[in-house]
């Protein structure tokens, strides 16, 4: 009768010899590598870290200083009405003389106050909800920088 071969199994790739000699070699090379590396490690995530801060930065249109001040889902929000409440502050001083200036910059920031508290407020909506509301707030500091940019003079 005929004896058929079976084919030898395939010697696995790992054996207990090599995975001695490779922890022999790791013992030899670590003290030398890890010095080495670690710092270029902590470099690379330092450079990483500010690239990302200044991405950040640059999309919300603040300076990188100020980073920190806008976080969350609301972080454009939040930027935009601390860019209003600056230039509100500035037409209030230019405007010492013209009380309407100075009513409209009081009226406005008043209602800075109310969509910062809603920008807060919405942090801990559902999405959905959420959204609803950045866009309700976005849509009002629209109508307010226009109307600001009219007070100022610019069309």
């Amino acid at each position: 009768m005929g004896h058929k071969n079976k084919p030898e199994a395939p010697e696995p790739r790992i054996t207990p010899a090599k995975a001695r000699n490779a922890i022999g070699v790791i013992k030899v090379i670590a003290p030398v590598v890890i010095p080495v590396l670690a710092p270029l490690a902590v470099r690379a995530a330092s450079a990483l870290r500010e690239a990302y801060d200044r991405f950040r930065a640059r999309r919300l249109g603040v300076s990188i200083d100020s980073i920190g001040e806008f976080s969350g889902r609301g972080a454009r929000l939040h930027a935009r009405i601390s860019g209003i409440a600056r230039e509100l502050a500035g037409l209030r001083e230019s405007a010492a003389g013209d009380p309407d200036r100075v009513t409209f910059a009081e009226q406005s920031e008043a209602t800075l106050r109310q969509l910062t508290a809603a920008v807060r407020a919405a942090e801990r909506m559902p999405a959905a909800r959420r959204k609803a509301a950045h866009a309700a707030v976005a849509h009002e500091l629209d109508a307010m920088e226009n109307e600001l940019l009219h007070r100022l003079g610019v069309a």
